[in-house]
């Protein structure tokens, strides 16, 4: 997946669209967004012109990538409170800037990063979340077995949304 510093050449681009996962591979399911971007990409990456970022755990230092979006596809394992594994599908204002949904460490801070933008009157016209209930977000390497149940119907919905970007 291409960073965001690789990218740069795109930035100015009117109608740019990036597809971000946000996590910490270290912690299970927290990786859940970065491992459903590797996969989408794998699968339907040439299909898509757009921008594949591993967003990490970077919180406030995406304010410059989410400013520069038209279209922003986020990816994440997300606190909503709901049972383990629930998918869920946010849009637009749907998406809490503050702490109403409790969100990991580097959500936190990425919702911070929304909401700069939105104050700043940059926030992308088109924002769309897929994200997962984790499970377990103790330290380890891999998915609980709940969350990767989800994957593919993770990969099916981002999907969906990119072709709303790209119809035929």
């Amino acid at each position: 997946m291409a960073g965001y510093k690789e990218n740069m050449t795109l930035m100015d681009q009117p109608n740019r669209k990036v597809v971000l996962g946000l996590g910490n591979l270290l912690f299970s399911d927290e990786g859940f967004g970065i491992r459903v971007v590797e996969i989408l990409l794998a699968q339907q990456g040439a299909q898509f012109p757009v921008e594949w970022i591993d967003g990490g755990v970077l919180g406030l230092n995406l304010l410059p990538l989410v400013e520069d979006c038209s279209h922003l596809l986020v990816v994440d394992a997300v606190d909503a409170e709901q049972p383990a594994g629930t998918l869920l599908e946010l849009a637009g204002e749907d998406i809490p800037l503050y702490n109403g949904v409790k969100m990991s460490e580097h959500q936190i801070g990425f919702q911070e990063v929304l909401a700069m933008a939105k104050f700043r009157e940059s926030y992308p016209t088109h924002l769309y979340l897929v994200g997962v209930q984790p499970a377990d977000l103790s330290v380890g390497v891999g998915l609980s077995p709940v969350v990767t149940a989800t994957l593919l119907a993770a990969v099916h919905r981002a999907s969906a949304m990119l072709r709303e970007w790209f119809p035929e």
